[in-house]
């Protein structure tokens, strides 16, 4: 069994860039154990002050988009034109039925992840995205405090889990293939209107003018939605991960981004604006958990499901009642 650290030996070995003991400080906050969530508070409490130092970029895309190998490439591009230190973090809410792709992201990653400047952290199988979601919060806190300036947060599963990482991220990076008038169609419109940055990718070779071509016809659709309250108006930008080209335009369109919302007080707002949508999430996820594990619910639960499915009771009226029944 290993040993047991306590808060202030995890926190010491965090702050130290210890990467044994951020591994170890994450897997804590991952635990659903009641004495591990204990633990990893007091670990969270104490590391607080050191975070907050990073660009959080999210980072979502069409399937075939090529994700991984774009991550990769443009992760080395920043430890080695920019001296980054970059964690790289996954949302999975389909892991717990596939098993996950980010462990298989993770090998074809080969390079970013033998650099030591670069740390890659597979998402928990978890049962609910608000719990995986929540895990990937307290994450990004723990590698800010390690050292980790640059987060990319990355969507592996589709549709809800694009909103949780918007909740968490500074900058939210869409990934499009060309062929703009099909892709148009398939993305929600509700996951372009999120995006800071639309980046076109595989742009090499025969797929650079149709690209080039995509380009002006996503930044035609991002123009017609309204500015945000950031003021910042979403670019359209191209870049090929084979050629490693249009790396550079795209780190600078999210510095231009962070030096804008910086300047005007939305970037500082939109934090506040997070952690107080976490800590309403976590108090709605915590009131959850203790109703399901309420001794009267347990004892309760099938035969009241039963009388609703049977349309014996409604849903109101058996929730009411349980809820009661825990007072």
């Amino acid at each position: 069994m290993p040993k047991r650290f306590t808060p202030e030996e995890y926190a010491q070995g965090v702050l130290a860039g210890n990467r044994v003991l951020l591994s170890r400080a994450i897997t804590l906050v991952e635990s659903t154990l009641p004495s591990d969530q204990t633990l990893a508070h007091e670990v969270m409490e104490l590391v607080l002050p050191h975070a907050g130092k990073s660009v959080r970029v999210g980072i979502t895309g069409v399937p075939g988009v090529g994700k991984s190998t774009f991550i990769e490439a443009f992760g080395n591009y920043l430890l080695e034109q920019h001296g980054k230190k970059l964690a790289v973090l996954a949302i999975d809410p389909t892991s717990q039925r596939t098993g996950g792709s980010i462990l298989g992201d993770k090998t074809r990653m080969e390079t970013l992840a033998a650099n030591p400047s670069a740390y890659i952290r597979p998402s928990p199988a978890g049962k609910t995205l608000g719990g995986v979601a929540r895990s990937t919060r307290e994450s990004i806190l723990l590698c800010e405090a390690a050292g980790y300036d640059v987060i990319f947060v990355e969507t592996v599963g589709v549709g809800q889990s694009e909103t949780a990482v918007h909740e968490m991220v500074d900058f939210f990076l869409l990934l499009m293939l060309a062929g703009a008038g099909d892709e148009l169609q398939g993305i929600k419109k509700g996951i372009m209107e999120m995006a800071d940055a639309v980046a076109i990718t595989k742009a090499d070779g025969a797929n650079l003018h149709p690209a080039t071509s995509a380009q002006a016809e996503y930044q035609g659709a991002l123009h017609l939605f309204p500015l945000g309250a950031s003021k910042w108006s979403p670019r359209v930008t191209v870049c090929s991960a084979y050629d490693k080209t249009g790396l550079a335009p795209l780190w600078e369109t999210v510095m231009d981004y962070v030096t804008l919302t910086q300047e005007n007080g939305s970037f500082a707002q939109r934090r506040k604006d997070q952690n107080l949508h976490w800590l309403k999430h976590s108090i709605r996820q915590s009131l959850e958990e203790r109703f399901y594990q309420h001794p009267f619910v347990q004892e309760q639960w099938e035969q009241m499901a039963q009388q609703v499915v049977q349309g014996q009771k409604s849903p109101f009226a058996a929730a009411e009642e349980l809820l009661q029944g825990t007072k």
